[in-house]
């Protein structure tokens, strides 16, 4: 039994060290893209970053999720965002998944998922694939926003609200 509630809590121990609403993302995190670039989300200092978790390329809710932001792109570049998606999967399956959709922005790779562990995104229990959840942050380098239980047909739009509203206040 202590075993268990152990595991448990060493499951669970990457959301205490997450990062909170309000926090400044340290801008050298970073992480390989599709091509095995180092993107650094100090690139993007000055404009919001979608950063969207999902489970798996070419999923059906994947793939909603993906093409929605893709719909959604030109949009999202005027008012000064830009997505960043992220999942475990390597280098080659997200040149596929890129390719199979026409997707325009960087998916990013996340093998060993210790990427979003500093977001506390961590993994499906059992498959072991990331959660499906996405990470808002200003231009000012500030967590502004964790969607959690994230419905992929709306999300895209979810997130051009919350965009919005956020550049009303600054």
């Amino acid at each position: 039994m202590r075993a268990f509630i152990l595991s448990v809590f060493l499951l669970n121990s990457s959301a205490w060290a997450a990062l909170q609403k309000g926090d400044i993302v340290d801008p050298k995190l970073s992480a390989k893209n599709q091509n095995g670039k180092t993107i650094s989300l100090g690139q993007f200092r000055k404009q919001f970053v979608v950063l969207y978790f999902y489970p798996k390329d070419d999923t059906p809710g994947c793939t909603t999720e993906a093409q929605n932001f893709q719909a959604e792109l030109q949009n999202l570049k005027k008012i000064n965002a830009v997505v960043l998606g992220v999942s475990r999967q390597d280098e080659g399956s997200h040149q596929k998944f890129i390719a199979k959709h026409s997707l325009k922005f960087d998916l990013l790779v996340d093998t060993d998922g210790k990427f979003g562990e500093q977001f506390g995104v961590g993994a499906i229990p059992v498959i072991g694939l990331t959660k499906r959840e996405t990470v808002l942050i200003g231009p000012d380098g500030k967590l502004l926003k964790v969607y959690e239980n994230v419905n992929p047909k709306e999300h895209a739009k979810e997130v051009i609200r919350d965009i919005e509203k956020a550049s009303e206040k600054s």
